[in-house]
């Protein structure tokens, strides 16, 4: 039997240690279990890998919501990028891979070659909630945001180095107002310049899951390989009957995610003081039988926008395994991380089954087309 040193971190060991005791085992079998168990399982996806029918990247990847939509779709995924760390804990927890770190630093040349680029690039500079707050501090926004506004024109350098077959970019809808509708010209013109065909839309994600939710989709093709002459339609199929938010609670949730007295007060002052002021800022009760509001990454602070209402308590946070149905992630989704990490990470990302509906068009709409250039090719010869 061959030897292997590890050094591990304090915490890693911690819980190795841990589960080492549970299991009445070694920590030397676990570790040997748990290696195994890694390979088994690379091996498996390895395999699936072999099968699927196109490939593509996941850009600002968050958890991976749109590689769930494209793998379900017959995607083999050949890269990932996402720079936060504890995202990148979720993202490895679930799909056994590490997305590379700042894609600032990363040379297009060295990204695989795809069909399709997926990429979900940073909404805070063009949000109102991010454009509000990035105002309030005397910061810049849309473009002019250094760190993460020009994030844009690293999917453009991608686009430009690997001419991908299609492409997919989710953002907020306010991207098509921000800075009088300039922010969203310039980004029609860039991808256009790089002879893409490009369609648009905004959707709501309450076809799907029982959040409104309203992001604009871009969808691109690649003129040079299939032309001008395309065309693409955002024919969405809804899913029916439509869910609600009964749909994804837990029927026993721990005491922790009652709001406490102190802020239940404060959200309902709050409340009252905006209200008063002709506003309507305040916290939400969501509609059992119907849709919420939607969850954003400040859902860690209190939980305002999305509560759900208890007999003879105050009302309560969604848990973190609720938003992720709320965002339609499966049931068996790891989540590896604490709950203010988790619900930042939920309240960040995209709602999987409309992702799916969309990357099935494409898809569809690529094979049409690569049908057609084969019919063509034949007429020449």
């Amino acid at each position: 039997m061959k030897q292997v040193h590890l050094q591990v971190e304090d915490e890693l060991y911690d819980k190795l240690n841990a589960y080492s005791l549970q299991s009445e085992q070694s920590i030397q079998d676990c570790v040997r279990e748990a290696i195994a168990c890694y390979i088994t399982d690379m091996s498996k996806k390895q395999k699936n890998k072999m099968n699927r029918n196109f490939s593509f990247i996941d850009l600002f990847a968050g958890i991976g919501g749109m590689r769930i939509a494209f793998d379900n779709v017959g995607g083999h995924c050949v890269y990932s990028n996402e720079w936060n760390k504890y995202s990148q804990q979720t993202y490895f927890a679930n799909f056994g891979e590490q997305p590379d770190g700042d894609i600032t630093q990363v040379n297009e040349n060295d990204i695989p070659d795809h069909d399709i680029l997926v990429a979900g690039f940073p909404c805070q500079p063009f949000s109102i909630a991010g454009v509000s707050k990035k105002n309030s501090l005397g910061r810049e926004t849309g473009f002019a945001d250094k760190t993460q506004g020009t994030l844009f024109f690293d999917v453009c350098r991608i686009l430009k180095r690997k001419r991908p077959k299609a492409f997919l970019l989710e953002n907020v809808k306010n991207l098509c107002s921000h800075d009088k509708g300039r922010t969203f010209k310039v980004i029609q013109e860039s991808l256009d310049e790089l002879n893409y065909k490009i369609f648009y839309a905004v959707i709501d994600g309450q076809k799907y899951v029982p959040q409104h939710r309203e992001r604009i989709i871009i969808v691109g093709f690649n003129r040079e390989l299939y032309g001008d002459d395309i065309d693409f339609e955002f024919a969405l199929t809804e899913k029916n009957p439509k869910p609600v938010m009964r749909d994804i609670l837990d029927d026993v949730v721990a005491d922790k995610y009652t709001l406490s007295d102190k802020l239940w007060t404060y959200l309902q002052n709050y409340a009252a003081k905006h209200k008063a002021a002709g506003n309507g800022f305040g916290y939400g009760i969501a509609p059992l039988d119907g849709v919420s509001r939607t969850i954003s990454a400040r859902y860690y602070k209190d939980g305002s926008e999305i509560l759900i209402a208890q007999k003879g308590k105050n009302p309560r946070r969604l848990t973190p395994r609720e938003c992720a149905r709320l965002q339609g992630f499966p049931e068996n989704f790891k989540i590896p991380v604490s709950d203010t990490q988790a619900y930042r990470q939920f309240g960040n990302s995209v709602v999987v089954p409309l992702m799916e509906n969309i990357a099935k068009l494409i898809v569809t709409k690529l094979d049409m087309m690569e049908v057609t250039l084969k019919e063509q090719e034949r007429k020449v010869i």
